[in-house]
């Protein structure tokens, strides 16, 4: 580990923040080039259940601030691996051997789950969701769903899903500081169920199919989490 001075630690902070801007707006520059196909990929999901497969705009300027917002949360999210690294870099020499060891398994495993909550939620949820939900009552009704609307649905669920497979990762390092243990865990799991229950009903929209697809994932995770809390526990 490598002391720094306060000054020194500013110049490596403000270059952190100098190189992650340099780095989204050369993301955005790249993901605006290819927003078209951006915006296909988010609107697959649900464009096979609206009439003929197409979203609505209601105002003149939604489709271009849409555009915007895709191209900005993209370049975000394709720009994650490398801000991840500038915060190493940041980071690192501040830390003994060990701890370099934690934060990189920390950040490549947290990293693998958002990517798989987001992959599920789109493969998974989003099909069976809209089949549903744009199905359900009388065939003569049609859904006229704006752009703006559908993409604020479909950033928040991502959010929702990536960060919820962050679960055996979280009670992971909290075992490790030893605030959670695997018997806690196991004689919590009725409150456990209640509490994801009613995560599940206010993450999602107001219907029982679109929690149970969360709560379901959610059930599965907290036994997972027990799981890697245990094998923590072994090699302590």
């Amino acid at each position: 580990m490598k002391e720094q001075s306060l000054t020194a630690h500013l110049v490596d902070l403000r270059s952190f923040f100098i190189r992650s801007a340099i780095i989204l707006c050369i993301g955005f520059c790249f993901c605006w080039f290819y927003v078209d196909e951006l915006f296909a990929f988010i609107r697959e999901p649900i464009v096979g259940f609206l009439p003929n497969q197409a979203l609505v705009f209601i105002s003149p300027t939604e489709k271009f601030i849409s555009y915007i917002k895709v191209a900005f949360l993209a370049s975000v999210f394709f720009s994650i691996p490398f801000l991840l690294y500038q915060l190493w870099v940041f980071v690192a020499p501040a830390l003994y051997k060990k701890e370099k060891k934690f934060m990189a398994a920390f950040l490549l495993i947290g990293s693998a789950l958002f990517v798989l909550g987001g992959s599920f939620v789109y493969f998974i949820v989003f099909p069976n969701a809209f089949s549903f939900l744009l199905n359900f009552g009388s065939s003569a009704d049609q859904a006229m769903i704006s752009i703006a609307e559908y993409l604020s649905f479909f950033f928040v669920m991502f959010l929702v899903f990536g960060s919820a497979f962050e679960m055996p990762l979280v009670f992971s390092v909290l075992a490790v500081m030893g605030i959670v243990s695997s018997q806690f865990l196991t004689s919590s799991r009725r409150y456990a169920v209640v509490l994801l229950a009613v995560a599940s009903a206010v993450l999602t929209p107001p219907d029982i199919f679109s929690m149970v697809f969360m709560l379901a994932p959610l059930l599965l995770l907290y036994e997972i989490s027990i799981f890697f809390v245990k094998i923590l526990e072994k090699k302590a």
